[in-house]
């Protein structure tokens, strides 16, 4: 098992009161410029003075701009709430989906070119010669490097592509108010469905990406080996964005709005997963290999740490996202692989006949 890096982050939450925390200058400013954030307050627009305060008080939302870059902050509907989680059950039931019509058709796949070898074989040749011709030295070679990698490399890499690619659109400044919109979850924010995932898949820093990336990479082959890629990838998918909706819920309540962005919620549920399904796994700390601990150790400590930060109040992190995504991926280790998996063969009966029979 490799060296288990303890720098898991999910930036956040960035809350937004009456002004934006100094962690907001590094998640939103411009690179490479000395330009200071221009912070407007927000105030509160009382409507009755006399009236009792509900659940939360009602404020209007002002936009803070920051840079040109409006944010919006203030006041959290608790009714939005209802939209998270639709959204959460949603999309976690339709990535479990997208994943096994992806399963079914691989194997589909397969199951007709192994056939049709078989029944032709001067086709397959023929084929399979007319392909060598058409293709490029490039696309040879990566085609070797992709054979070279192992199931849980092949799952990482473009998992890690779209977080650098998304890391690199940060760095565009006129792209910078679409980013802070779709791609940093915010409870108070007017869209507030599509960030929860997009999010997952967002950094600002350099070293948040990489320390993220790292463990993402030391945990997915023993998760891949174990869950096979279609199931590794929804359950990576279902722990971001349930992460997300930890994150809401914990915000709503406490009434502390702020961005989130970070893929370690949908990590979290991964390492969760893994130190559940081998607990007597040994790790050591990168830069300290000389100390080890089981794997069971790790994930209680590392969760224990995201519960103090919860009921402490600390904002380091955002470690109700943390939390949200652990606990996912242990009831997926000790429930769902055995009980909710299985249940798919169903959907994808139903997705054969839609299908019909192959043609020849």
């Amino acid at each position: 098992m490799p060296l288990l890096s303890v720098l898991i982050c999910r930036t956040g939450p960035v809350v937004v009161r009456s002004s934006f925390l100094s962690h907001t200058r590094q998640c939103l400013a411009r690179s490479g410029t000395d330009r200071q954030l221009t912070i407007a307050r927000y105030s509160r627009n009382a409507r009755n003075n006399t009236r009792t305060e509900s659940f939360a008080p009602r404020e209007t939302i002002v936009p803070t701009e920051v840079q040109g870059m409006v944010v919006e902050s203030g006041y959290i509907d608790p009714s939005k709430i209802w939209r998270s989680l639709l959204f959460t059950a949603a999309f976690s039931t339709g990535s479990f989906i997208g994943v096994s019509i992806w399963e079914y058709e691989t194997i589909r796949s397969r199951a007709m070119q192994a056939l049709r070898s078989k029944l032709s074989v001067n086709w397959f040749k023929e084929r399979m010669k007319h392909q060598r011709q058409e293709m490029e030295q490039w696309r040879k070679d990566l085609t070797g490097w992709w054979n070279k990698l192992s199931p849980g490399e092949r799952i990482f890499a473009p998992i890690c592509a779209l977080n650098v690619i998304v890391y690199g659109l940060w760095r565009i400044p006129s792209l910078a108010p679409t980013m802070v919109k779709y791609f940093a979850s915010n409870p108070a924010a007017k869209a507030v469905c599509w960030p929860m995932f997009l999010s997952t898949f967002s950094h600002y820093s350099l070293f948040h990406i990489l320390a993220n990336m790292y463990v993402l990479h030391s945990f997915s082959h023993a998760a891949v080996a174990t869950l096979g890629r279609e199931q590794f990838l929804g359950v990576y998918l279902s722990a971001g964005v349930i992460a997300s909706f930890a994150s809401h819920v914990f915000k709503t309540v406490t009434r502390q709005p702020g961005l989130s962005l970070g893929a370690s919620g949908a990590i979290m549920g991964i390492l969760a997963y893994v130190c559940s399904q081998y607990p007597d796994t040994q790790l050591s700390i990168l830069f300290l290999p000389m100390y080890t601990f089981s794997a069971g150790a790790a994930i209680k400590v590392i969760m224990g740490i995201d519960l103090a930060g919860v009921l402490l109040g600390w904002r380091i992190f955002d470690h109700a996202a943390h939390l949200g995504g652990a606990l996912f991926g242990m009831f997926w280790c000790h429930f769902g692989s055995q009980n909710v998996w299985p249940l798919r063969e169903h959907f994808v009966g139903y997705w054969h006949e839609l299908r019909g029979p192959p043609k020849k």
